[in-house]
């Protein structure tokens, strides 16, 4: 059960980095609501094609928890990206890192206050070995770059988004005990729905961009690959290690991202490359490896 939950996390930060990659790509073809409306529209459609039966079935158990499942589309799904393709406008693919990696930290954090859920000695270390290769791949290398960056409105976005991912993962104890079908369609509902006002917001501010033919790969990517088959992964991952060692695997998405970005936007590598790499999958072993002592 292990191991095939580490398979499901690493294909879901996989995912995820290739998401990266695609906000890149979706500067000036799409826009960040139009964007995120997009992609949970499309994982919606692809979801209920195949859960109608699963999801009659589990009908009863949706209805009694319907607040909570919608309640996870929209904070983990429709809010978290709303938020991070909109803090790519005011701030640096650096900083987005940087931020982002405070997931784990801070799912680390909720366990404790809400559940007093205890860590021990080598899952911090664990954390902190994560955290230094996401800062080397930040820095490019040079650690002593960080010291001069500056926070400013992007930064302030991508942090509420990192503290309504943890909090997104922290409550998914609370899901109920039904089919992972059903339990992706009815968030990718709240989802969708939760876009919808966003959508509309930058069609009233005239910010809107229609996807062209740059835009829709990207839009049907993100439907696909980073929204249902990264989350369904996700979900399976936190189910069976649990939300603080699952969120560890989080900081191996700037990795994936950066390597995806040497892949297909023909970045050069560098050594610090693989030494981050190296450091995010340490991190997550010497983690695993406390959590196994304890």
């Amino acid at each position: 059960m292990r191991l095939k939950s580490y398979a499901f996390l690493i294909i879901t930060t996989l995912a995820w980095g290739g998401n990266a990659v695609a906000g890149k790509l979706a500067i000036g073809h799409v826009s960040p609501m139009v964007l995120t409306f997009g992609r949970w529209f499309i994982a919606l459609l692809l979801i209920t094609a195949i859960s109608t039966g699963e999801i009659r079935r589990d009908w009863p158990m949706i209805r009694r928890n319907l607040p909570l499942l919608l309640g996870y589309g929209i904070v983990g799904y429709a809010l978290f990206n709303a938020l991070l393709y909109s803090a790519l406008l005011y701030t640096t693919a650096i900083n987005v890192a940087i931020i982002q990696a405070g997931i784990p930290m801070l799912i680390f954090a909720f366990n404790f206050l809400a559940f007093s859920t205890r860590i021990s000695l080598l899952q911090i270390a664990g954390f902190v070995l994560t955290l230094i290769g996401v800062l080397l791949i930040a820095a490019h290398g040079a650690l002593s770059t960080l010291i001069g960056l500056k926070l400013n409105f992007g930064d302030g976005l991508m942090l509420i988004a990192v503290a309504a991912y943890a909090l997104y993962t922290v409550f998914l104890r609370y899901r109920p005990e039904i089919g992972w079908k059903s339990l992706m369609a009815v968030p990718a509902l709240g989802a969708t729905l939760a876009s919808l006002p966003l959508v509309g917001w930058e069609m009233a501010s005239g910010t809107a961009i229609w996807p062209d033919a740059t835009g829709l790969a990207v839009t049907l990517y993100t439907g696909l690959f980073a929204s249902l088959v990264a989350q369904i992964f996700y979900i399976f991952g936190v189910e069976g290690i649990g939300s603080n060692r699952a969120g560890l695997f989080i900081n191996l998405v700037p990795v994936f991202g950066t390597l995806l970005s040497i892949a297909i936007l023909g970045e050069t590598l560098h050594g610090y490359h693989i030494a981050a790499l190296a450091m995010a999958l340490g991190g997550i072993a010497v983690a695993e490896w406390g959590k196994r002592a304890a």
